[in-house]
């Protein structure tokens, strides 16, 4: 099949509104359920209450039940004695049915009882219908109750039973169908080993979580593979079925084996290819026999953003539920953001609060990053119109998480340690203080505290000629700033080879040799730093090294880059090496340390870290991993 171009590229604005208008009168139709579960329903029609409520007139209060004339006069000089006996006053329950011919009920705690309770003497009067509750007082039979398209809250169930309404007729869960399409997935749950070129089939259940979320009932079909007569076939069957929406998961960009665009095209209409979003371009709308069908792309990020902005909505309209408008706020950029022009972006961002406003900062970019939607508490949306944000802008996010847990959140940049993640779920279990890290290197840290956009930076910049980590950075870079320098381990550093060491590597002066590829970490970094020292101290120029320009942002990228084969050496932590099984060839211990300024040492959160890396618990869990000393935890060395 040839490959294709985007038939009709639309910007998000204008494919949103040719999809809604096409199906502006869809809805699930409706249905009568038990109102012991209709909680979170939405009313098809209005509902009128089929009895009153309460029914009787009844006593608001334990007391006696009397007619209110008969209190009239009563005061502290003048009490009046009420004959029980005879029927004057008559004792009553809470909720109970007011007797014939009583109109008041006086509070129990107000009459003074003879000892044979045959008397009472009160000392002020009641009003006629003093502390009962009327027939109708709450609901009166007729009257309504909800209107149409009403959300029904657990409050409102027991409105309905307390009308008479044991049934309510509500929009019915509207019923989606999603299609995973793709001959290298596989599912996980029928694999233990998943074979080299296969990929795990994680869409359906993310997508088929966010439709669950918008109230609809979700059917998964079985992985089916990239063959043009296979899909078109189950596509034709799923919109044949009781399904009100399709969704079919990946093969809806323009390679050469992406056939959904042509077999929506075939069997109905495709009102939108592509659209001016990113992640989530290659999106199809189209329409099969009168029924909404979602081409959704293959990679994580755009599947998500692309369900969230068209699925969830429609999903949502056919029950008549509204969509919440998202919840903003202004920030601070800590970074510059380049974006392409004519295309709308989401930057899913990292934000807390520094001093008396939110900083943000952007996580790596990439339609299949899914982790950067599980690590994100706020997204920044970039317009078409522009060419990107500039560090230092005033920008405004929308808001994933309650803004006092974004508020809380404890800002972590500079160089990645595994120990950062131990400490993070340390906070977690204990106080209310998330800490997100965002890699940039030792020296991006040391420019995020320069520039007040973090809490805490790490860092372990070793400088050449005394030997020492950190400390002449810190005066050169931060000399205005009053700031704790603070060890939190000392940490094996070497280079990260294969099991079994096959290529013999030994030292920095095997890097040259012409068999041997190389993954570096990021200009900037601690570990690139060490690199060019230990290249200077053997004689060895950067040139020499095959794939000195080739960069990773984490001592875990690094060995994933080993253990893939995409090079046979990188240099790392002992840690990140035990964590994958790979062999480590040890070049030098450094030190790590957290660069905070004293301005914060006093914050609560920051208290909670240093609790916690002080304690024997945490040393422990460290040690642990291999490759950490942390004989120096805690220790201030400014």
């Amino acid at each position: 099949m040839k490959r294709k171009i985007y038939l009709n590229m639309q910007p998000l604005a204008e494919a949103n509104s040719c999809f809604t208008q096409q199906f502006s009168q869809y809805s699930a139709n409706n249905e009568t359920i038990a109102s012991h579960g209709a909680s979170g329903r939405v009313t098809a029609k209005p509902v009128t209450a089929r009895l009153s409520s309460p029914s009787f007139h009844g006593a608001a209060m334990d007391g006696i039940a009397v007619r209110a004339a008969d209190s009239f006069g009563a005061s502290d000089e003048s009490p009046v004695t009420l004959d029980i006996t005879s029927g004057q006053a008559v004792f009553i329950n809470t909720g109970h049915p007011l007797p014939d011919g009583y109109d008041a009920v006086i509070m129990i705690e107000h009459v003074l009882l003879a000892n044979d309770e045959t008397t009472g003497i009160i000392r002020a009067p009641v009003y006629p219908w003093q502390n009962v509750r009327k027939v109708g007082e709450d609901i009166v039979a007729t009257e309504l109750l909800f209107p149409s398209n009403h959300l029904i809250t657990p409050p409102d169930v027991a409105a309905l039973l307390t009308a008479g309404c044991p049934e309510v007729e509500v929009w019915k869960r509207p019923r989606i169908t999603i299609i995973p399409t793709g001959s290298e997935l596989v599912d996980l749950r029928k694999c233990s080993v998943i074979a080299p070129g296969k990929t795990i089939e994680s869409n359906s259940a993310v997508l088929a979580a966010l439709a669950r979320n918008a109230g609809a009932d979700v059917s998964v079909t079985p992985i089916i593979k990239d063959d043009y007569a296979t899909i078109k076939k189950h596509l034709k069957q799923a919109v044949a079925s009781d399904a009100d929406v399709v969704v079919i998961n990946a093969g809806s960009s323009a390679g050469s084996a992406d056939y959904t665009v042509q077999i929506i095209g075939e069997l109905g209409q495709v009102l939108v290819h592509g659209v001016t979003i990113m992640p989530g371009k290659p999106t199809i709308l189209g329409k099969i026999d009168n029924k909404p069908v979602i081409g959704s792309p293959g990679y994580p990020v755009s599947a998500i953003i692309s369900f969230e902005q068209f699925v969830v909505p429609l999903l949502k309209k056919m029950q008549e539920l509204e969509q919440p408008l998202p919840i903003t706020a202004r920030a601070v950029l800590g970074r510059d953001i380049p974006s392409r022009g004519g295309i709308e972006e989401f930057r899913r961002m990292i934000s807390g609060r520094i001093g008396d406003h939110l900083v943000t900062v952007p996580l790596k970019k990439g339609a299949g990053a899914i982790t950067t939607l599980t690590r994100a508490n706020s997204i920044l949306r970039i317009p078409a119109s522009s060419e990107g944000e500039t560090r230092g802008s005033d920008v405004q996010l929308e808001l994933l998480r309650p803004r006092k847990q974004i508020e809380n959140t404890i800002l972590c940049t500079g160089s990645h340690d595994l120990c950062l993640d131990i400490i993070h779920d340390y906070l977690k279990k204990s106080s209310p203080y998330p800490m997100a890290s965002t890699h940039v290197g030792s020296l991006g840290g040391i420019l995020a505290v320069r520039d007040e956009m973090t809490h805490i930076a790490g860092s372990h910049l070793l400088d050449p000629e005394s030997g020492d980590y950190n400390t002449s950075y810190v005066r050169h870079y931060l000399e205005d700033k009053d700031i704790a320098l603070i060890t939190l381990v000392h940490r094996q550093q070497g280079f990260m080879v294969q099991p079994g060491n096959p290529l013999r590597i030994k030292s920095i002066k095997d890097l040259a040799r012409d068999d041997i590829t190389f993954i570096n970490r990021q200009a900037g970094s601690g570990t690139r730093v060490l690199l060019d020292h230990e290249l200077r101290k053997a004689g060895l120029e950067a040139d020499a090294v095959s794939g000195y320009n080739l960069e990773e942002y984490t001592h875990m990228a690094v060995a994933v880059s080993v253990l893939a084969g995409k090079t046979d050496a990188g240099l790392g932590i002992l840690a990140a090496a035990r964590a994958l099984s790979l062999d480590f060839v040890p070049v030098t211990e450094e030190r790590y340390d957290l660069i905070i300024p004293r301005d914060f040492l006093d914050l609560p959160s920051i208290q909670q870290v240093l609790s916690i890396i002080s304690s024997d618990e945490f040393k422990k869990t460290v040690e642990a991993m291999g490759g950490y000393s942390t004989r120096e935890t805690g220790n201030q060395i400014l």
